[in-house]
């Protein structure tokens, strides 16, 4: 839709300054960023090739992505509210990731229309002292509601894993410090791939009075198109990815502290080529591919359990925010003109307490 009669709010966006912060990226980038070419060189070089198949480009990860970036990616959209999502902070152990809580609460979107709403940081319950740092993040910032802890693995090894065991959220030790995320009433976000959304449906059931949301409505890896040499190889693989996809999906819907956000359905991990192709997807394309993922996600939860994000600057390698909010909102308006206000904004300012 080309006008939403209301507010947006953007719950997932990333914000990261490589020249500046801790970042995976920052050595290359301060030794040859002002010479694009070489510094993707050195990129690809130093980092591992699953993470290259994953992200598909380097220009988005090594670039900063501040309030001003989005701000002109939002093109005519109102946004005026944006949730930040933790970002990978390379300095991870310890109370080191607090510091991208302290980063984050002190960037300039007081110069722009849009104000930094919520913050979702990291920390790991295996850690024996996760509850300090939940009560640091606390400190460090009235806008903190909660953390994500990655837990993406996949069995192909060209898929980059984003934890270190495959099964991290029925880890006895993250179960046992998942109970002070708990108690502290604060929500948790969950990312995995679509092969251990399992593990979601565990979490949650151990914790039914915890708000829990799923990242990137589960990111089916391969569905769009052959990751690495042997994952979405063929239409019949790529259509039991689909299906079992689906069947995941609508059993973790049945736990109703479970939210999902529509969002990630464009990072090249799922199969997609547009970036190899040097193009980004036209709203066209973008509908015609999310339909049938947004679809479902729209049977299963409703329209008060899904909210839409961006995952910006993550799925610029392949299209455009202004494209994605056209045609998600098409979509939604599709499925149910009622749904449009709870999934891009009431549902995101209750889950995150705006």
């Amino acid at each position: 839709m080309q006008n939403i009669p209301f507010s947006i709010i953007d719950a997932h966006i990333h914000q990261w300054d490589p020249y500046h912060t801790p970042h995976a990226a920052a050595f290359a980038v301060k030794l040859l960023g002002k010479h694009p070419k070489l510094l993707d060189r050195l990129v690809r070089l130093i980092k591992p090739k699953a993470v290259i198949e994953t992200i598909g480009l380097t220009e988005h990860i090594t670039a900063p992505y501040l309030p001003q970036d989005y701000a002109h990616d939002i093109g005519h959209y109102v946004i005026d509210k944006v949730i930040h999502v933790e970002a990978s902070w390379h300095e991870h152990k310890g109370t080191g990731v607090v510091n991208e809580t302290r980063f984050i609460e002190s960037l300039p979107f007081h110069e722009t229309s849009i104000q930094l709403a919520a913050i979702v940081a990291t920390a790991d319950p295996r850690q024996k002292n996760f509850k300090e740092i939940l009560q640091m993040h606390q400190e460090a910032s009235d806008k903190f509601r909660g953390i994500r802890k990655m837990a993406a693995v996949h069995p192909n090894k060209a898929v980059y894993a984003w934890a270190d065991e495959p099964h991290l959220y029925k880890n006895p030790k993250f179960l046992k410090g998942f109970e002070h995320l708990a108690h502290l009433n604060l929500s948790f976000d969950a990312w995995v791939y679509s092969n251990q959304i399992e593990d979601v449906i565990y979490l949650a059931q151990q914790f039914p009075q915890t708000p829990i949301v799923l990242d990137h409505l589960g990111t089916p890896v391969g569905m769009f198109g052959t990751v690495g040499k042997r994952t979405g190889r063929s239409e019949k693989e790529r259509q039991y990815i689909f299906e079992k996809w689906k069947f995941d999906l609508a059993r973790l819907a049945e736990l109703p502290n479970v939210y999902s956000k529509v969002s990630g359905l464009f990072m090249p991990v799922l199969g997609h080529r547009f970036h190899q192709q040097q193009r980004l997807a036209t709203k066209d394309q973008i509908l015609s591919l999310a339909y049938p993922l947004i679809q479902h996600a729209f049977d299963c939860f409703g329209a008060k359990r899904l909210m839409f994000a961006s995952n910006f600057p993550m799925d610029s390698v392949s299209t455009d925010l202004v494209s994605i909010i056209d045609a998600f909102s098409d979509i939604i308006h599709t499925l149910n003109p009622n749904a449009l206000a709870p999934i891009f904004r009431e549902n995101a300012a209750e889950f995150y307490r705006l």
